[in-house]
């Protein structure tokens, strides 16, 4: 394989569905980058984002034969990092704290506000800081789009706990961009 050619993800694909270790290298080598930053909305810290990617990419070299071209091979190396990373919190289920929403209060009315002054590393250090449940929840529904019926039946909970996860989930996020809001005034004022 000549390096110096730039090949498409399609045309990596294709290597390595062929078994060419050299296009697999070089898949990962274009690929992980983006999807540790997918693991990372799940994930704790970096450790733990490290393990989903690395069981993701086994998954997809694995997995290839099933790729039919549809979408993009980009796309369908995507959902397979966060369907891993899902499944990283299924087998942990008992760390979720899944709390239902008849057991909380409803704070979905104060959590709307503007978000465009916070830089994405900050937003990305305060979703980590999120508990498991909470920052499940909320990625599968705010970035990925699943649905409180698909996240109950994916997560095994009820869609009640869903909503309370995402509910609770935003309070806090909105709360702790609130206090860096105000560390930044406070900095620029001083």
């Amino acid at each position: 394989m000549n390096l110096e050619h730039k090949y498409t993800l399609e045309e990596l694909a294709l290597g390595c569905q062929n078994g060419d270790r050299q296009s697999q290298e070089l898949l990962y080598k274009t690929t992980s980058t983006k999807m540790l930053g997918i693991c990372m909305r799940y994930a704790k810290d970096q450790f733990e984002a490290e393990d989903m990617m690395q069981t993701g990419f086994i998954k997809v070299f694995r997995k290839l034969a099933d790729y039919r071209g549809e979408g993009s091979f980009e796309g369908w190396m995507r959902r397979i990092m966060v369907h891993t990373s899902i499944e990283f919190y299924r087998k942990n289920l008992r760390n979720l704290n899944v709390v239902d929403i008849d057991e909380t209060h409803d704070h979905q009315a104060s959590v709307n506000f503007d978000m465009s002054s916070i830089n994405v590393k900050d937003l990305m250090r305060l979703i980590q800081n999120l508990s498991n449940g909470y920052r499940l929840v909320f990625n599968m529904y705010a970035i990925e789009g699943y649905s409180h019926k698909e996240i109950a039946q994916t997560l095994g909970i009820t869609e009640g706990a869903s909503k309370s996860q995402l509910s609770r989930a935003r309070a806090i996020l909105k709360e702790q961009v609130l206090k860096l809001e105000g560390y930044k005034n406070e900095a620029n004022v001083g």
